[in-house]
């Protein structure tokens, strides 16, 4: 048995900075999490993709956020059970948690965060007939390694940040990128949507608005998608080496619909006071909660996280005053 103070689940940035302002109080954390690796989505999907509104930092990688944090709560030694899933939740007569995983670790807490980013996700896929046919040879649907597609012919769908984003970046990688967009407006950051434009013009990339890929084609491997444009009703066929269709992931919750949390769809409803759910004990950050006016953003996250751990400490000690100290005044002292 596993016994810590608050059992975060979930191992992406908000769960580890949860560790370190959970230190800053002494109270001890240990985080459970699905993937192999410590990071969530930004070490697992796109550890190479420049962050741009995380304070103190113009760009970072996402990939070197998730190093920086893991150094930041390194003194207050947080332990991990990486590659297990939280499964079931018991609650005990002292009001504390037992967090069983789908391979029989067992976990004690008296508070538990829920940390789960999306949730359990899987990439949002067109409907194309020969699709599962080139997935892994010439379809991708995340981009771990930018550096796989240097010097490459790559077409990229979709019309948010993600895609955007890795139009403006792969522009200056591949020898070729072509961005197909369904409709004619975007739904990224309109500084994003200004320098694909802008890229076009120039001719770096090749855009299609009102349009779509309607095959793919190939040997073993896919060799040509044929791009078909909803309004003048015409296609074209444009020779590539990799399709990534970037039409964002489909979070689940999974085992956690059955905890008994109030839930908005695939989110955790929480109170903003704390970020608690229904649930006394249990407190929910990031991306897998909602509240009105919620932000999916990591830097609102940390704020979450903030002020949750400051709940924690009055329910795990209710008789302690807790005072907020300054680390420029109190610094970082591990345990």
């Amino acid at each position: 048995m596993i016994e810590t103070d608050i059992l975060i689940i979930g191992a992406g940035p908000c769960g580890l900075f949860t560790v370190f302002e959970a230190g800053l109080i002494k109270l001890r954390c240990h985080l459970i999490d699905s993937l192999p690796q410590p990071g969530g989505q930004l070490a697992e999907i796109y550890p190479k993709k420049p962050i741009y509104d995380v304070p103190g930092f113009p760009s970072i990688l996402a990939g070197e956020l998730v190093n920086n944090l893991i150094e930041q709560g390194a003194p207050f030694n947080p332990g991990f059970t990486l590659g297990e899933r939280a499964e079931t939740i018991e609650r005990l007569e002292d009001d504390t948690f037992i967090v069983t995983t789908n391979r029989g670790t067992k976990h004690k807490a008296p508070v538990i965060a829920i940390a789960g980013g999306l949730g359990c996700f899987e990439p949002r896929k067109p409907e194309l007939e020969n699709l599962a046919k080139f997935e892994d040879f010439g379809v991708d649907y995340i981009i771990k390694d930018p550096e796989k597609f240097r010097d490459k012919k790559v077409v990229i769908a979709g019309g948010g940040d993600s895609a955007l984003d890795w139009t403006i970046f792969l522009a200056e990688v591949a020898s070729e990128v072509t961005l197909v967009h369904r409709r004619t407006k975007f739904r990224g950051a309109l500084d994003s949507v200004e320098k694909v434009q802008h890229l076009a013009e120039q001719g770096k990339i090749h855009l299609h608005i009102n349009s779509e890929v309607s095959h793919l084609a190939g040997d073993d491997t896919l060799s040509t998608v044929t791009i078909s444009d909803k309004v003048e009703k015409t296609s074209i066929d444009r020779t590539t080496d990799y399709f990534i269709p970037l039409f964002g992931l489909s979070p689940k919750l999974g085992p956690l619909k059955e905890w008994g949390l109030d839930l908005n769809r695939e989110s955790i409803s929480v109170n903003t006071l704390d970020y608690s759910t229904n649930v006394p004990g249990i407190y929910a950050i990031g991306d897998i909660n909602d509240y009105e006016g919620k932000l999916r953003l990591i830097l609102c996250g940390f704020h979450e996280a903030t002020l949750m751990v400051q709940s924690a400490y009055k329910r795990i000690h209710p008789d302690k005053n807790l005072v907020l100290k300054y680390t420029t005044v109190s610094g970082v002292n591990s345990f």
